[in-house]
């Protein structure tokens, strides 16, 4: 395999990774059961939001990168109320 197709293919790998973190993280924030379950079992989790089995290593990724988006949004959110806060 030439160099330039594998350095295409990790592309594309990362493309669909940050695709799917997306994807997992729109439908998780909106229901509180799928949010439970993620906590829980995430690749089960992650089965049902994407609709795909994922290679391990690439459900690992979507695993660390939704949870990182998680807590990302939830901080934001904590600052934005605490801003409001201080601002009455």
């Amino acid at each position: 395999m030439s160099q330039v197709k594998e350095k295409r293919e990790r592309e594309d790998i990362r493309m669909d990774v940050k695709e799917q973190i997306t994807k997992a993280v729109d439908k998780i924030t909106k229901d509180k059961k799928l949010q439970e379950q993620f906590q829980k079992e995430p690749v089960k989790a992650l089965e049902s939001v994407l609709g795909v089995d994922l290679p391990d290593g690439v459900v690992d990724q979507v695993i660390q990168g939704v949870k990182a988006k998680l807590v990302a949004d939830k901080a934001s959110g904590a600052m934005d109320a605490l801003k409001g806060f201080i601002k009455k």
